[in-house]
């Protein structure tokens, strides 16, 4: 199977005799691997060319402050180097938990994953066992689960995606089991036994008794933590959480005078996009010839984030659950529609899911919008463009949209409130 004439590494051929009629799939890890690399090698190399081009030095090695102007960088060939700034900026994001599981280090170091070694696998794993279901863990169980691999998919709480509501958490774990996931809800994982060399013993207490699974491989998604512990940052005066991330306010402004924080080191949400943005902020606030009368902040911003399941989970604004505690005094009134309502999702033969809308049943406003479903977060993209707005949801009900499409979803779900 290719696709605007490139090879994916996923190929579909007849099979054989004595099974007329039916294809086998082949997966190419190499290539599929190698598409990964190519692509995020693209798009570092065009940042790189970009700064360079800009007259920004890049200097690469371990930055550590020694004040609250001046850091220590220590080069990848050894040497040092201190630089000094009026104004800093940290972006310096998270990497993976580590795992923390007794036994995990009989374990043969190839067999325990984190969300970037999954990427570097050159094969399919036979049994992959993934601990943790938030974002990080559904998308790689599914994908793993797709290109052939057996995954079981634990989670600790009493629901995949905590963050989600209920019903639509409960949706996406659907949608798993019927891709093959084995999804153990209430599940912790209490040791591993080294095993053999085709794998091994992961003891897993359940809420009904303890019990054996056996893997190949393990992927631990459980979590991420801030890169700091090496900045020095107690040299600066930069006061950090108890988790590690340092505390910034609505402006990224940090406990230090002309220190700011931007992305994953102040802490969640994780999304790239919140990185991009903080920039918008900083730009604004800070490097614009005409600065805003107001200063911008983070306050009040729509935060939209997209799960890349197949399909998608899309979502902005609030969940049903976090309105009705926000808002105890509002009308809060939710549409849940079905995509196999959606003409558009029947006719490209992906319907599983549903759109669910929040809103304020006396003014009307849209207070959040969740859409999982093929293209969910464009879907949900149309929706926040009108939250933006100010729109009520009577204005997307009565507008005209193009059919056969999936935005025209957006006339029929309102009907739904209740």
């Amino acid at each position: 199977m290719t696709r605007r004439g490139q090879d994916y590494g996923i190929h579909t051929q007849a099979a054989g005799a004595g099974s007329a009629g039916q294809n086998e799939v082949n997966i190419d890890m190499l290539k599929v691997r190698q598409r990964k690399r190519d692509i995020v090698n693209s798009f570092r190399g065009g940042s790189e060319r970009r700064l360079k081009e800009a007259g920004v030095e890049v200097l690469m090695g371990e930055a550590e402050f020694v004040s609250a102007r001046e850091v220590r960088v220590k080069m990848a060939d050894g040497s040092q180097r201190l630089v000094e700034g009026k104004k800093i900026f940290l972006n310096v994001g998270e990497r993976p938990s580590p795992p923390k599981l007794h036994g995990i280090e009989k374990l043969a170091r190839g067999r325990v994953l984190d969300s970037t070694s999954v990427q570097e696998l050159d094969f399919v794993p036979e049994g992959l066992i993934v601990i943790g279901a938030g974002y990080v863990g559904v998308e790689f169980a599914q994908l793993l689960s797709r290109l052939g691999a057996g995954v079981t998919l634990l989670q600790r709480g009493r629901q995949l995606l905590l963050r989600e509501d209920a019903d639509i958490a409960e949706a996406v774990m659907k949608i798993l089991e019927e891709d093959g996931v084995k999804v153990r809800l209430e599940s912790e994982a209490l040791s591993v036994d080294s095993g053999d060399e085709t794998g091994f013993v992961l003891n897993v207490r359940t809420k009904e008794k303890d019990e054996l699974i056996r893997g190949t491989h393990i992927l631990f998604a459980t979590g991420r933590v801030p890169n700091t512990e090496s900045l020095n940052l107690k040299a600066a005066g930069i006061e950090m959480n108890a988790r590690g991330y340092i505390v910034a306010n609505a402006f990224l402004e940090t406990s230090a005078p002309n220190i700011y924080a931007l992305g994953d080191v102040k802490g969640p949400p994780a999304f790239t996009h919140i990185s991009y943005d903080d920039f918008r902020i900083i730009r604004g606030n800070l490097l614009s010839s005409s600065p805003p009368v107001a200063k911008l902040s983070t306050t009040g911003r729509f935060v939209p984030y997209v799960v890349y399941t197949d399909p998608q989970l899309g979502h902005v604004g609030l969940h049903e659950n976090e309105a009705r505690k926000q808002f105890p005094g509002k009308n809060i009134k939710t549409a849940k529609m079905p995509m196999s309502y959606v003409a558009r999702a029947l006719e490209t033969d992906e319907s599983r899911g549903l759109m669910k809308a929040v809103v304020d049943g006396d003014s009307g406003q849209i207070l959040g919008f969740t859409c999982l479903g093929i293209e969910g977060g464009e879907v949900m993209a149309v929706v926040q463009m009108a939250m933006m707005g100010g729109m009520g949801y009577q204005k997307l009900q009565d507008a005209i949209w193009a059919h056969p499409s999936l935005a025209e979803s957006l006339n029929n779900l309102w009907g739904f409130l209740e």
